[in-house]
């Protein structure tokens, strides 16, 4: 049974279920865990926790509860808490963050195939799933949403649902808003495209372009999503209308009810930018995904002819970088490197370089913080790894 208690009534051999209050000042980066040393329990009380919820069914009740007021199971789940993490740089988090990944793959797989089979979805798995991400979402921004940009083509359908969430966590965060908005947020991506089992897997991953008819079935999934969502318990509204509306367009002429501007939720907007970015950048069966960079530029041209919201794609960049992690870039030096993380100015990413265009050759890989100051090498040119004929250039950055 969950039971509210304050920090005084906390002890060892308890089981936290949440901790009320902020996820950002919370020292515990797992939502649920047991109070199994001193240590953790000082820490507990070093932090100005006022309140928690334990589980009682899976560790120590208080030792006597006050007579004027018996414990009652609540009435609603317990406030939603981000854990406050220290961060990591990309080299530190990709092991984690493909940790993450995987477990996320087979989590999403069963989500999908309960829904196929007309089944009520259980969202405990995918709350702990949104804790998850966000949790390396918080410790490096870029180190999981690109490492999923690796899924091939045969895992899109899943994989891209945790891009989008962990899109959606960072683009949230990058805006303010509040913590449980936030985890609604992730949750939204995630569900985003339930809708998909309904449509049959030769048109899903159809190599060549799609008939008319064809497209029109792929264009009912928000629709089949939404009313599939209508029978799970729990869901957050946030989720159900991102299900809904993430294909509309800030001009109008999205589907499928052609809602225009300020129409469309905000949040439906944020889960536009983000699953284009994801869709454009990712290997598809029909064709290989755009380098980072230029999926940017291609979406700020379309920003421009009114298919996402302006103030949400700038805030997007933000988040993303205008160099994202895997990009190539020509240095001034004449040195050829990839984009291994961002520092804190969008203009000037940290590179691993390991090619010279003087000598046409490969050179010993090294890293260059193009932030750090009177530093002379600087950007010259974005690059094509096609151009170079260097093939996979995720080998420089993935392992970072």
């Amino acid at each position: 049974m969950l039971k509210k208690i304050t920090l005084a009534q906390a002890r060892l051999g308890m089981y936290v279920h949440k901790i009320e209050g902020s996820w950002l000042n919370s020292p515990f980066w797992q939502s649920s865990f047991e109070i199994d040393s001193a240590e953790v329990l000082a820490t507990m009380r070093s932090t100005g926790i006022k309140s928690l919820w334990i589980d009682t069914g899976r560790g120590l009740d208080i030792a006597a509860p006050p007579a004027a007021a018996a414990p009652v199971a609540p009435t609603a789940p317990p406030p939603f808490a981000f854990a406050r993490v220290e961060r990591a740089t990309t080299r530190e988090e990709m092991a984690r963050a493909g940790k993450v990944i995987a477990r996320a793959k087979g989590a999403v797989m069963t989500m999908f195939n309960e829904a196929r089979m007309g089944r009520l979805g259980d969202l405990t798995a995918a709350t702990d799933l949104v804790d998850d991400v966000a949790a390396s979402v918080m410790r490096n921004q870029g180190a999981l949403i690109n490492l999923v940009r690796l899924k091939q083509a045969d895992d899109y359908t899943y994989l891209h649902s945790v891009a989008v969430c962990a899109m959606m966590i960072a683009l949230a965060r990058q805006l303010g808003l509040p913590d449980q908005e936030v985890r609604d947020c992730g949750m939204a991506g995630l569900l985003h495209d339930l809708g998909k089992v309904a449509i049959p897997p030769e048109i899903l991953n159809k190599p060549g372009k799609l008939t008319d008819e064809e497209f029109q079935q792929v264009k009912r999934h928000p629709v089949a999503g939404f009313e599939a969502l209508a029978g799970w318990q729990d869901v957050p509204d946030i989720a159900r209308d991102v299900c809904l509306h993430h294909h509309e367009r800030f001009d109008g002429k999205g589907y499928p009810h052609g809602l225009k501007g300020e129409q469309i939720s905000r949040h439906a907007r944020m889960g536009a930018v983000c699953d284009v970015y994801d869709a454009i950048t990712s290997n598809r069966p029909y064709k290989e995904g755009w380098c980072p960079a230029e999926s940017l530029r291609r979406m700020a041209e379309w920003t421009k002819e009114g298919h996402f919201d302006p103030v949400l794609f700038a805030a997007f960049v933000k988040c993303m970088g205008i160099y994202p992690v895997g990009t190539l870039l020509r240095l001034k030096s004449s040195r050829l490197g990839v984009v291994v993380d961002n520092s804190k100015s969008l203009l000037k990413p940290i590179v691993k370089v390991f090619f010279s265009a003087r000598s046409m050759g490969y050179i010993p890989p090294e890293e260059v913080d193009l932030s750090l100051p009177g530093l002379t090498e600087a950007i010259a040119a974005r690059e094509e790894a096609s151009t170079w004929g260097f093939g996979d250039i995720s080998r420089y950055w993935a392992n970072a």
